[in-house]
């Protein structure tokens, strides 16, 4: 989670800035000297895309919060929250955990929501060829369940279940918990726009996932998305002006005006209602929308992918007149602004890399920027495809295929092809991570001794066991290496070995299309063994 309080010891590096890929490794003949004894090697492309996925989509089972279903394919877990919001007279059991503790977060759950919706939206037939639609169903609407209890009236959502503070100074598996399940919400009186504005946008983006399998759903996701934008746009505030508890977990630093524009784009998809593009265009100025030249997209920062969705309008004539154009065409400038960033083909401000190339942006969790950036490379350069265009960068064009090479890179990185033959995925590949930041992983699961542990116990005896977890948390992306690619694989290093649900969404549509191109053509994206050296 971010904000996470509990102490741990790791080392903090500055970064340097870089550019451009890893440089190739200097030889002499047949011998290559390395410095600081680092080598690996990799078959670019020769991972199973299909199992990532499967196991990507697994991952949300350990994450579930309440009654369990009879499908439950994580034989660790079991129920947990069975009383949440009773205090309160509500009805908030169910939902997601968004890491490795216990509160429910309103606003990166439904930012999972979104991208999860998102990836079925671009890429549903190739999450149906891999065979795991119907997980990817199940997924989305654990979530759009919960969203549904927690718009109790058009004006009051449910913004948190649980304390940040009391949670983290227990370490405990959910089905013992004993911290507190305060439930928090935002109304009329205490707004919070940002949080209606992104629940709005994933119960819009999710209402097209199901509209063609189950109308009645699809329709009903919907009608409370329409009251969550209007509910947002009438009573505006930064929801962690409401809910000052939040604050040192998920607060809203780039504030609501992003949320809202992106709920009406995804509005706009959902009912082709001209009043939602009219808004877009219409706030364009004062809402940021194509002022805000940005290097990030996150459950907190939704600019790029609102200027994204804006560009593929325009792409598609989807206008109404000249002016709209006018105002996508400045949309999509900023979009493409983004992306030349992560190329490192802009004139001034590039996105940092490692030495092995992978995107940083912060040093905590920066996994999160890496899933999410390369979604959105990869979802344009389909938008570029099928457009015939090409991306518009300081130092020149860009064509598609290289736009989604480079997202394919940084995805192998994640996969293993790393300095530290690490799957950053867990339990992908022979070597992951094995000592992740969750509570529920690394104690003895429930089903398998029922014998209650304490608040403290926890930390008196799993928290600082050298073992690995008893408990594999499949599918997981964890926060990754630093900005020097080095990884310590340990229970308190949070800043790199915990996950969160928001990292791996935005994988999974780009799973599927990599699964796919592999089954059409298994020699299609596969390369000669590449030897990299680092110093």
């Amino acid at each position: 989670m971010e904000g996470e309080t509990t102490v741990a010891t790791i080392t903090i590096m500055q970064c340097r800035r870089r550019a451009g890929p890893p440089k190739p490794p200097r030889s002499s003949g047949l011998l290559i000297f390395l410095s600081f004894s680092v080598l690996w090697n990799f078959a670019a492309g020769a991972f199973d895309y299909a199992d990532a996925l499967s196991k990507s989509l697994l991952y949300f089972e350990s994450q579930r919060s309440g009654r369990l279903p009879y499908n439950q394919r994580v034989s660790w877990r079991d129920h947990s929250g069975l009383t949440d919001g009773l205090e309160q007279g509500v009805d908030l059991v169910g939902g997601y955990y968004d890491a490795g503790d216990h509160v429910k977060f309103g606003l990166p759950m439904a930012f999972t929501i979104t991208m999860l919706s998102w990836s079925v939206i671009e890429y549903r037939r190739e999450i149906d060829a891999a065979g795991e639609l119907e997980h990817a169903l199940e997924a989305i609407k654990w979530g759009t369940d919960y969203f549904i209890k927690a718009h109790t009236s058009p004006n009051v959502l449910w913004a948190e279940v649980g304390d940040g503070d009391t949670d983290h100074y227990c370490w405990q598996r959910p089905e013992d918990m004993t911290t507190s399940r305060q439930a928090y919400k935002i109304d009329e009186s205490t707004p919070g726009s940002d949080l209606a504005g992104e629940t709005a946008a994933a119960m819009a983006a999710a209402s097209i996932v199901f509209r063609k399998i189950n109308s009645h759903y699809s329709h009903l996701l919907l009608h409370h998305a329409q009251q969550l934008f209007e509910f947002g746009d009438k009573f505006r505030g930064k929801y962690d002006g409401s809910v000052g508890i939040v604050k040192s977990y998920y607060a809203s630093v780039s504030g609501y005006k992003d949320e809202l524009l992106w709920a009406a784009l995804w509005l706009y998809e959902a009912t082709d209602n001209k009043q939602y593009l009219e808004y877009v265009v219409n706030k364009a100025h004062c809402f940021g929308g194509i002022g805000w030249a940005i290097s990030e997209f996150s459950w907190d920062v939704k600019y790029a992918g609102v200027q994204l969705m804006a560009s593929k309008l325009l792409m598609q004539g989807r206008h109404n007149s000249n002016e709209q154009a006018k105002i996508l065409e400045k949309y999509k400038s900023k979009a493409e602004f983004y992306l030349c960033t992560l190329l490192n083909k802009n004139n001034v401000s590039n996105v940092e890399r490692t030495p092995a190339g992978l995107l940083f942006i912060r040093q905590w969790n920066n996994m999160q920027y890496v899933t999410t950036a390369s979604f959105l490379l990869t979802v344009y350069s389909d938008y570029l495809r099928r457009s015939n265009h090409h991306l518009n960068c300081h130092t020149g064009p860009v064509s598609h295929e290289d736009l989604f090479k480079f997202a394919k890179q940084q995805v192998d990185y994640i996969l293993g092809a790393n300095p530290n033959n690490m799957s950053y995925l867990v339990g992908f590949g022979p070597k992951f991570p094995t000592r992740v930041h969750h509570r529920g992983a690394s104690i003895l699961s429930y089903r398998e001794n029922k014998a209650f542990i304490g608040c403290t116990q926890g930390y008196d005896n799993w928290y600082g066991r050298e073992d690995p977890n008893p408990n594999v948390l499949v599918g997981a992306v964890v926060g990754g290496p630093d900005c020097e690619d080095k990884f310590g694989d340990e229970r308190g290093n949070y800043m790199q070995t915990e996950a969160c649900t928001y990292n791996t969404a935005p994988l999974v549509g780009i799973f599927a299309k990599l699964s796919q191109l592999e089954e059409s053509d298994p020699g299609r994206t596969r390369e000669d063994p590449v030897l990299y050296t680092s110093s």
